[in-house]
């Protein structure tokens, strides 16, 4: 996207990309592909504007937050395709590394239970089960990053950084000194070399490398998707919260630059830090499965053609007659945080069809969302002022 002096959107273009799995519980992308699209669709914004790169102040990057990927940091290229943050194929290894102290071993240093979801299970899979890896990262050979960082790499002449937001959800964060924690990166047997510098989300970090999309354009801002959806809500006061309806669902909660421990299923996490000034703290309720549910409903079961179908569908009955649905691809998030959870449709009858199954699936979203904002209000001593949406699903009237 680029915008004008007031914010204004001046042009768009965007593109899907590949979602492959392997196998039941496994989600990757092709990290390649990632980075051809980044520079097609730059390439695309520029031309429908009648822009070239001169004309451009500044870039961010925003991005998949969890989702990892290893390369190799001579030659760029990825050992392994990016593992999703969906991917759940850590599961017996986050039990593990739990060992008697489980889910919370390393909550109170980095406001997150052991889970697939975080970036740190999943770099020690890569490492364990790809040839040669675990050699090569010891050796100094290998980097890991986030998305940001992966496109950051290729924006720019190979600069390896990453900042607070996106580091905080890669468990090997502490969330007080915004630094790697030494213990936990040897608990999880990763090489401290193999990760970026950690900086605020809005600095300098480089500029656009000669044969790159954005030749000598600055990269100035770097936010994980959802801090930069609450930044862009302006919820930037204690109290202010964002939910965004999309693949999954992602509901953060300001609480100002003191970090809160959540007792409630509920993440803490880094909502943003400007430079220098202090670093801004949130609580986050994440949903696996919201968006993606609709999907299923296409793709899988073949229920609509497309996604815009579910409300006329749903529209189509008075209630849910009686059918409910656990979507539980991933295992579930907050603020159960239970991995070995499977989907269900419960209550079917004969009288069921597929319009109950549409209303269902929309309230699926509704319910999740409820808990999240019950596990909000338990937790804070912030009172929840104010609820700003976005995302695909928004513009869907039933929901």
């Amino acid at each position: 996207m680029i915008f004008d002096h007031d914010g204004a959107v001046v042009s768009v273009a965007q593109k899907e990309h590949e979602q492959i799995f392997p196998r039941a519980g496994w989600v990757e992308h092709d990290a390649k592909q990632l980075w051809i699209n980044t520079r097609e669709v730059a390439a695309q914004a520029l031309a429908k504007a009648d822009l070239n790169n001169d004309e451009i102040a500044a870039m961010g990057i925003t991005n998949q937050r969890e989702t990892t990927v290893v390369w190799d940091r001579n030659t760029g290229e990825p050992v392994y395709n990016a593992i999703v943050w969906q991917d759940t194929r850590t599961d017996r290894l986050c039990v593990e590394l739990g060992g008697e102290e489980g889910p919370d071993r390393y909550r109170e240093k980095t406001g997150l239970p052991l889970s697939t979801y975080f970036s740190g299970p999943k770099i020690r899979w890569i490492l364990d089960n790809v040839d040669g890896a675990r050699e090569r990262a010891e050796a100094g050979e290998l980097c890991f990053g986030t998305i940001d960082t992966w496109i950051l790499w290729n924006l720019t002449e190979g600069t390896h950084v990453t900042d607070v937001t996106n580091a905080s959800r890669t468990m090997l964060m502490d969330l007080e000194t915004l630094d790697w924690d030494p213990q936990i990166c040897a608990d999880f047997d990763i090489p401290m070399s193999m990760l970026p510098e950690i900086r605020s989300s809005s600095e300098i970090y480089g500029e656009g490398r000669p044969r790159g999309p954005m030749p000598g354009v600055p990269i100035a801002g770097i936010l994980g998707d959802q801090q930069a959806a609450t930044f862009g809500q302006a919820c930037l006061e204690a109290g202010e919260a964002k939910n965004t309806y999309g693949t999954g669902n992602f509901l953060l909660l300001n609480t100002g630059t003191t970090p809160v421990r959540s007792k409630h299923g509920l993440l803490t996490t880094l909502c943003y830090k400007i430079g220098d000034e202090p670093a801004v703290y949130a609580l986050e309720g994440s949903v696996a499965v919201t968006g993606s549910l609709v999907q299923w409903l296409r793709d899988n079961l073949g229920i609509i053609q497309s996604a815009k179908d579910i409300e006329p569908l749903a529209k189509t009955v008075d209630d849910n007659g009686g059918a409910y649905f656990v979507p539980a691809f991933s295992g579930l998030f907050a603020p159960r945080w239970r991995p070995d959870a499977r989907g269900i449709i419960a209550g079917l009858t004969r009288y069921v069809n597929k319009g109950h199954l549409a209303r269902a699936a929309l309230e699926a979203t509704a319910y999740q969302t409820r808990e999240v904002i019950d596990a909000m209000r338990a937790d804070s001593d912030v009172e929840l002022t104010e609820l700003k949406v976005d995302g695909g699903m928004v513009v869907n009237e039933t929901l």
